[in-house]
């Protein structure tokens, strides 16, 4: 079981558990260099995120918005900054969980786009989408609404000169957990190779409230099932995923599933198949 996880692991690019504070500090400050870099050497001034709530997005800003204040300060280039965008469907059922991380983060822009009337147009445009079951349509759906976020994003990162920021991390990536072209499309991925204890504990390194950093994950992109864990999805929960990529005992059920799910949702994380 180890050699396998030590395999995914690998190709997954996992970091190390943090052994002590000072390790966990060089990694942000690594991390908020390749940020900056990442920039610098597009030769664009602004960086683009969509916040939605939960502590990968909470912790991606907080990462971005240091980034960019350290740029300002060492170049004396007032232009740099970092826009949070809030990107709801219509209404989000935990909206208060989502403007607390906009207000903790503090950005130097924020934005508000509903992307539900962009969604439901296209929706409506769609024939096939005639006599499809409920729950087929609503996993569609779901799909669409992270695609059109991204495409929002990338709207105002155009008009804006700047780069999209991704919020995927290692814990996600080894279960596919992000839709194709949607919230998998970005610039850059500063929480790449973080399992998900990691990701919470740099969030907890800039001080956010626990109630951020705890909080329940989810997708939330179903109308049937608002606000569905991750963890119901995944079947496994983040706390065994963790262990199976830092190479730690894991239950034999919970090592099946996390091993088929990679191996269902490896045309996700690679390029497009070609002849």
């Amino acid at each position: 079981m180890q050699a396998v996880q030590l395999e995914i692991a690998q190709q997954l690019k996992v970091q190390a558990p943090f052994p002590d504070q000072a390790a966990l500090e060089a990694e942000v400050a690594r991390r908020v260099r390749f940020i900056q870099d990442c920039l610098v050497n597009s030769g664009l001034k602004s960086l683009v995120l969509g916040i939605s709530g939960g502590v990968d997005s909470l912790t991606a800003g907080l990462l971005a918005q240091r980034a960019m204040r350290e740029l300002r300060e060492r170049s004396g280039d007032p232009h740099y900054r970092f826009i949070a965008v809030r990107l709801p469907y219509e209404t989000q059922f935990d909206e208060h969980d989502a403007q607390a991380s906009v207000d903790f983060i503090n950005p130097d822009e924020r934005h508000t786009v509903n992307i539900g009337p962009a969604v439901k147009a296209l929706a409506h445009e769609v024939a096939a989408f005639e006599g499809q079951h409920a729950v087929s349509r609503d996993f569609v759906l779901g799909n669409t609404k992270a695609r059109m976020r991204m495409v929002a994003q990338y709207t105002i990162a155009g008009a804006t000169q700047g780069l999209v920021i991704g919020t995927d991390h290692a814990a996600e990536a080894v279960m596919g957990f992000f839709t194709k072209f949607g919230d998998g499309a970005c610039d850059l991925a500063p929480l790449s190779g973080l399992v998900k204890n990691q990701v919470r504990a740099i969030a907890r390194y800039f001080g956010a409230p626990e109630s951020l950093v705890e909080k329940i994950p989810t997708a939330d992109l179903e109308d049937l099932s608002p606000g569905k864990p991750d963890e119901a999805s995944h079947g496994v929960t983040y706390a065994e995923i963790d262990a199976f990529l830092h190479g730690q005992p894991v239950r034999e059920e919970a090592f099946k599933i996390i091993c088929d799910t990679y191996r269902k949702t490896h045309h996700k994380r690679v390029m497009p198949f070609a002849p």
